[in-house]
């Protein structure tokens, strides 16, 4: 896919949802290297990323780690490969592939099953500020 930079990952994220909201955050501030791109899962890029990919874009209830030209992951994987790159205690994380992935995966779906009820929906996509602008794909 044309114009999607090729030394960044990108993260595609539910734009509406709190929890999610948080996690974005939550990573800009540890991304030390600066690795990674932000994408809503509900925004055109978004849609034009899970369609050239091949994510059925009805899904929009997992994370989705998309390293262009190389591969895409999705769920538990995605958020355990974001943990491993942002390192320090948060690279430990990693170690928890020593679980099968379907295990993995329950607990990630139980999560973004109950997301909005535990942690509330927005009612639009969060705008970035000024300073935050350069973080996120349009």
């Amino acid at each position: 896919m044309q114009n999607l930079p090729k030394n960044k990952k990108i993260i595609l994220f539910d734009g509406v949802c709190n929890l999610c909201d948080s996690a974005v955050q939550f990573i800009i501030k540890r991304d030390q290297k600066d690795i990674f791109r932000f994408v809503a899962l509900q925004s055109d890029l978004g849609q034009k990323i899970c369609s050239y990919i091949g994510v059925d874009q009805k899904k929009n209830d997992s994370i989705i780690l998309y390293e262009p030209g190389i591969a895409y992951y999705h769920k538990s994987e995605a958020a355990l490969k974001i943990a491993s790159e942002l390192g320090g205690f948060y690279g430990f994380l990693a170690a928890l592939n020593v679980f099968p992935k379907k295990i993995n995966d329950i607990i990630y779906d139980y999560i973004a099953k109950n997301r909005y009820r535990w942690y509330g929906k927005k009612e639009q996509c969060m705008i970035p500020t000024p300073e935050l602008k350069a973080k996120f794909l349009e």
